[in-house]
């Protein structure tokens, strides 16, 4: 498994960034890996609400499709799947010195050979949360 965190301040209220944030279809805004995110269900965005996230990495487009599996007032975890990851993003979210502190966590295990690879990506992954952590609080401030 690989897991990477990042924390940083947003000049945003945490109910704004809450409910920004719980629409993953946003992560074409603040994830650099992000192609597309496109919602495959219908209504208000509450536990359950599934997307299909599109990412290129390493030069390669993978599609995954996630599920927002938890909505609490401070945070969110979405699951996405395909055959050979599965990737959990945990992000805290809480009220911090008039504005908001957000702890991004990303946990991706790998399924059959591509678990080999594991190790080898980590660099990688690292360089994609110091990316989301650069450009979500521009993101936001420009919001």
């Amino acid at each position: 498994m690989v897991s990477v965190e990042r924390s940083m301040v947003l000049r945003r209220s945490a109910d704004e960034v809450l409910r920004y944030l719980a629409d993953f279809g946003n992560t074409v805004e603040w994830d650099p890996g992000t192609e597309s995110c496109v919602r495959l269900d219908h209504g208000p965005v509450l536990a359950g609400a599934r997307w299909r996230n599109t990412s290129r990495f390493r030069g390669r487009l993978t599609d995954l499709d996630y599920r927002l599996e938890e909505y609490r007032p401070d945070g969110l975890v979405f699951v996405g799947q395909n055959r050979t990851v599965t990737a959990t993003d945990d992000i805290g979210v809480r009220a911090f010195e008039g504005g908001t502190r957000v702890v991004y966590r990303a946990s991706l295990r790998f399924h059959g050979l591509a678990r080999l690879a594991a190790p080898f990506l980590r660099a990688e992954f690292e360089r994609l949360a110091d990316a989301v952590a650069e450009r979500l609080p521009r993101v936001l401030a420009q919001g």
